[in-house]
């Protein structure tokens, strides 16, 4: 398998990513995978990870930094913009369209974590995608308006609207605006404030396990109020009779999400599960991550083909 940087426009903004192509030749142009990464990743990160496994089996795999962060272009930077987001991912694939090593008729898309529920809108608009897995999938509009678990107190968000509203007030003004720092100094405060899955998320980002340096753990106050009228799953009909498949974790309590998506789909679906994974152990687990790629890339090969 090999990697090649690559960089593509999205409405203007230039992103950075790494095409990862099989080693073994081919007698034409192989299908081709686009692979987003969850919210405040990189490339380097679960999708690079995702997509290097899919290449191993024979796909051509594209995994990149969304727009304002890791080494994509834009401004501000740590800026979650939804609609951006999905952007980048129909950009993704435009980009491999024009690639020789890929197949523009048969491209599938791959969303993990915040990535699962634009992957879904994405794909919802975009009829070139042939196929569409999801690990783990979240819309992130939903889990900051509703927790992690669906069960979070609505004045939680309103609280937060009100701080994003504060930080654009403190930008008009030419002063250096608030972010919002996601994680806090210790595991132990992150189980405080989150739970497991808090403490999860930060064993995967803040410690030597998974964290990268171009992913701060940071966001703009101002990706919070754009998220506030985003919702990923509502064009998910949309997708009509292409196939779909959502794996997720037995213990992940961000599974509500996967099976609202799910619930939602009119054509050909499957939802997966991984027994005994959480929400973060699929980002990197190998013992939940080999049994999730074999599914994914047994889906991908049904329904795009391995080789020309």
């Amino acid at each position: 398998m090999s990697k090649i940087d690559v960089t593509f426009p999205s409405a203007g903004i230039p992103l950075a990513g790494h095409l990862h192509l099989p080693d073994a030749p081919a007698a034409g142009p192989r299908p081709a995978i686009v692979v987003g990464h969850p919210g405040t990743g990189v490339k380097e990160q679960a999708a690079g990870l995702y997509a290097r496994h899919l290449a191993e089996r024979g796909f051509v795999a594209l995994a990149y930094d969304a727009a304002y962060q890791g080494e994509s272009g834009g401004e501000p930077r740590n800026l979650e913009d939804p609609a951006q987001r999905v952007e980048d991912l129909k950009a993704a694939v435009s980009f491999l369209t024009t690639r020789g090593e890929a197949d523009p008729g048969r491209i599938g898309m791959l969303g993990i974590c915040a990535s699962g529920g634009y992957a879904l809108s994405a794909v919802a608009g975009d009829r070139r995608v042939k196929a569409v897995a999801t690990v783990s999938a979240a819309d992130v509009a939903r889990q900051f308006r509703l927790g992690a678990d669906g069960t979070q107190d609505p004045a939680v968000y309103l609280g937060m609207l009100d701080a994003a509203a504060h930080a654009r007030t403190v930008a008009a003004g030419g002063e250096e605006a608030p972010v919002l720092d996601l994680f806090p100094e210790t595991v132990e405060q992150a189980r405080a404030l989150g739970g497991e899955h808090g403490a999860e998320g930060f064993e995967y980002y803040r410690t030597e396990r998974g964290r990268h340096p171009r992913s701060p753990g940071l966001l703009t106050w101002d990706s919070v109020d754009r998220l506030a009228s985003f919702d990923a799953f509502a064009p998910v009909p949309l997708i009509g009779q292409r196939p779909l498949l959502m794996v997720v974790g037995t213990r992940a309590v961000t599974s509500w999400m996967s099976v609202e998506a799910f619930q939602r789909a009119t054509g050909p679906k499957e939802l997966h599960w991984i027994e005994g994974a959480s929400h973060v152990d699929l980002y990197d687990r190998k013992q939940y991550v080999d049994p999730a790629v074999e599914r994914i890339a047994a889906f991908f090969g049904e329904h795009l083909g391995r080789t020309a």
